[in-house]
């Protein structure tokens, strides 16, 4: 389904000539492609919307090391494809729901140690559906374990 949206973007592109997002949007079907041929399967909406967050957090990286030699053109580009890339996936949690969700897992598991960070970041992406950025996930149950203990 959201295959089918990106490709019909992708025509849409194509008829008005805009280069760029063309240019974006086959950079993507490339990723799909790479990701279905390692799975040997079709890829699901959820798997869809993770191949597009990792191009997206690709470019952020850019950005991070383009901004180290001032190369604010560069930045600039990157920042367009995220914008177009972002219209893909759904909008992520905010840190108070995040952070609610966290409690909850809290709440309903019992945790001694650091050892069951694993599980309590697993719940907690679990619940979110891959909505939640998950170093903040992780940092978040780092600190209140560490906090507990």
């Amino acid at each position: 389904m959201l295959n089918d949206k990106i490709m019909a973007d992708m025509t849409a592109a194509m008829k008005s000539q805009d280069k760029f997002t063309l240019g974006v949007l086959r950079m993507l079907k490339s990723a799909l492609q790479m990701e279905k041929i390692n799975k040997k399967s079709d890829l699901t909406d959820d798997e869809v919307i993770g191949v597009i967050k990792k191009q997206i957090k690709q470019r952020k990286d850019s950005i991070e090391e383009y901004m180290k030699y001032n190369k604010s053109e560069e930045v600039a580009k990157l920042e367009d494809e995220i914008k177009i890339l972002s219209s893909y996936v759904p909008e992520d949690l905010s840190e108070e729901e995040v952070d609610k969700i966290i409690e909850e897992v809290f709440a309903s598991e019992s945790v001694t140690s650091m050892k069951d960070m694993g599980r309590i970041v697993a719940k907690v992406k679990e619940q979110t559906h891959g909505r939640a950025d998950m170093a903040l996930v992780s940092k978040k149950v780092k600190e209140r374990i560490t906090k507990n203990l």
